[in-house]
């Protein structure tokens, strides 16, 4: 009964995710402040899918059972509290008490996630316990090796409430409260290394392949200190310079490692595609990253860099997983195929790569970029909203 109970809340957290990452092009076509779409897109769209399907996929992963089934139910209200209060807060129209009250459901829905987490793994932090069977045995030191990333990121994800709550509160803390260094924590530190652990256990087997030992020892430890070393020394200066070329060497690492897997594989998915574009703009967003580090920052470039990597690296890898565990091609509405699922995703890949070659030299075409990533989202939202119909 839990068990159906968790998948029935995860199906939720995907749907509210899915609504948010459209709300988020519609508020960057409508040209509100730059905040607004971030709230939208990083806390709304990644962080609510991360939590969704970390409540199905961590504790199987460190062979346990969720220590609370009631979480996902009482922080779902509390993140999206959080997130229109944080959205909102950013207009000008907001009274100022907005913002105070998203900081604070938000952070409080993320406390129940960590507290409900932290109990289920307690006994079994480092995951030498791995659930893995029998009959992938040979998975199992590579499993160990990704579980030992995740309390990382539950480590980051404290860090980052703590920032969150610095800024919009007022007072001290160690990166100073700076709402780009909290989006790095969320971002790389939190979505992006759960990426490599989970996507080390989950898109090998989606393949039918195995990943190379070596390449994952050296992406996860780039990835978990990565992103300390980009929000503190950020926006220049030493660290920042190693921090871009420590995560350049994760999120690279990391791709080669899956397009390896993927030009072995003999399994044609739709979804491995969409992953397989998301870890090419992954490159993208790390060589601009390397290139602000080294030249300094650009107004126009920075723009290009967050997108490329929210809706790029993390949200198509994010569509990319959730239509192997919805396939697209059982979607009962009309339309309901693979065929759309991947022009939902060109259609994102498409709009990404409009907004990064025009954003200098045609900087008028950017919503034209954004409008077809708007479609894609759409399409994307309008088919896990038709997979999910049928399991209600």
């Amino acid at each position: 009964m839990s068990s159906a109970r968790i998948s029935r809340w995860t199906r939720r957290f995907l749907l509210v995710s899915a609504a948010c990452f459209v709300l988020s092009q519609v508020a960057i076509l409508a040209d509100v402040p730059r905040r607004v779409a971030i709230v939208l897109g990083l806390y709304g769209f990644v962080l609510t899918t991360v939590f969704g399907k970390a409540y199905s996929l961590v504790p199987s992963y460190f062979d346990r059972t969720l220590a609370w089934p009631s979480a996902p139910a009482v922080q779902l209200p509390l993140l999206i509290v959080g997130v229109t209060g944080l959205a909102v807060g950013e207009t000008a129209v907001a009274p100022p008490w907005l913002s105070t009250v998203g900081a604070l459901s938000w952070v409080a829905g993320v406390v129940v996630f960590l507290g409900t987490m932290l109990v289920t793994v307690a006994d079994n932090l480092t995951g030498g316990e791995t659930g893995t069977g029998d009959a992938n045995a040979d998975r199992r030191g590579l499993d160990r090796l990704a579980n030992a990333f995740v309390p990382v990121v539950f480590g980051y994800l404290t860090v980052g409430c703590v920032e969150l709550l610095a800024g919009t509160l007022g007072f001290s803390s160690p990166f100073g409260g700076v709402a780009v260094r909290t989006s790095h924590l969320f971002a790389a530190g939190v979505a992006l290394l759960l990426l490599f652990s989970v996507g080390y256990r989950l898109l090998p087997r989606f393949l039918g392949t195995y990943p190379s030992r070596r390449l994952a020892a050296v992406v996860l430890p780039s990835g978990a200190v990565g992103p300390a070393l980009l929000a503190w020394g950020y926006p220049a200066g030493q660290f920042f310079v190693v921090g871009a070329v420590v995560q350049s060497v994760a999120v690279v690492g990391f791709a080669v490692a899956y397009l390896r897997m993927v030009f072995r594989s003999e399994r044609d998915r739709v979804g491995l595609y969409s992953v397989a574009v998301a870890v090419v703009f992954g490159c993208l967003g790390v060589a601009l990253g390397v290139h602000f580090a080294v030249v300094g920052l650009d107004p126009a470039l920075t723009t290009v860099h967050r997108r490329v990597n929210v809706y790029g690296l993390l949200g198509l890898s994010i569509v990319g997983a959730v239509y192997q565990f919805y396939p697209p091609g059982v979607c009962p509405w009309p339309g309901g195929n693979d065929r759309t699922a991947l022009g939902t995703i060109a259609l994102v890949a498409a709009g990404l790569l409009v907004v990064a070659a025009t954003s200098v030299s045609v900087p008028w075409a950017r919503p034209a970029g954004h409008a077809l990533v708007l479609a894609g989202a759409a399409g994307y939202a309008y088919l896990l909203a038709g997979t999910i119909s049928l399991q209600t």
